[in-house]
């Protein structure tokens, strides 16, 4: 079977590291291997640029100098870490990808989409994620969990505001695509990781029909017109 690539997004405090843990278990529990990313960061360069763009600096962090540094560690973790992954048959599973980018300096930052798209071809081509979970919080909720893990960081900081204009522009990427699904995240996490279990199981048995060799014979046959 051909790996996937499947990533968890969703605002600041939305719960992504337990739902990716819980991802890994169940994929190993199939019998694959796994990769975990996240972004920005996963290779040694991206994981630089994180520090660069979640620090505070004593200058004016202009809004495309965020942009592109986020498509630039996204460039080196696509072409380093996840495609050689997935061509040695690993699933990976990213914390975040680029539909965050979309959301956070698109609705967030208000970067024309144009301009975000233009990136979106020259960095990543054609390569997108097969399955896109999204973890639907209110962003006062969501900030408040984060800010319970410790001292929130440059983006964290960017106000509420930004971080509901975020929100939307998730909910609206999330509607308009057939590979993602919401979940509610504002449920307890016994709830989320029970609905999570529940869409990746069904995504997953939609995969093996659609991916698995037998079901690429069948195709062929069935395109043939051979019975």
């Amino acid at each position: 079977m051909n790996p996937s690539f499947i990533v968890v997004e969703g605002l600041e405090g939305a719960g992504k590291s337990s739902v990716i843990e819980l991802i890994r278990g169940f994929l190993v529990s199939k019998g694959h291997e796994v990769e975990c990313t996240r972004e920005p960061g996963g290779t040694p360069m991206a994981e630089a640029i994180r520090e660069c763009v979640k620090q505070t600096w004593d200058e004016v962090v202009t809004q495309e100098t965020e942009l592109l540094l986020m498509y630039a560690a996204r460039s080196q973790l696509v072409e380093n870490k996840i495609k050689p992954a997935m061509a040695a048959n690993k699933w990976v599973i990213g914390d975040r990808h680029d539909m965050s980018s979309v959301a956070y300096q698109g609705g967030g930052r208000g970067i024309d989409l144009s301009v975000l798209s233009a990136l979106r071809t020259m960095t990543l081509g054609s390569f997108e994620p097969d399955l896109v979970l999204y973890l639907d919080v209110e962003p006062s909720v969501g900030l408040a969990r984060a800010k319970g893990r410790g001292e929130l960081d440059r983006i964290e900081l960017s106000g509420l505001t930004f971080f509901e204009n975020a929100r939307k522009t998730y909910k609206k990427l999330v509607s308009a695509s057939d590979k993602a699904m919401e979940i509610n995240a504002m449920q307890t996490m016994d709830a989320v990781h029970c609905d999570v279990t529940i869409a990746l199981q069904k995504w997953y048995a939609t995969y093996l029909q659609t991916h698995t060799p037998d079901a690429a014979e069948r195709n062929v046959t069935k395109a043939s017109g051979v019975r």
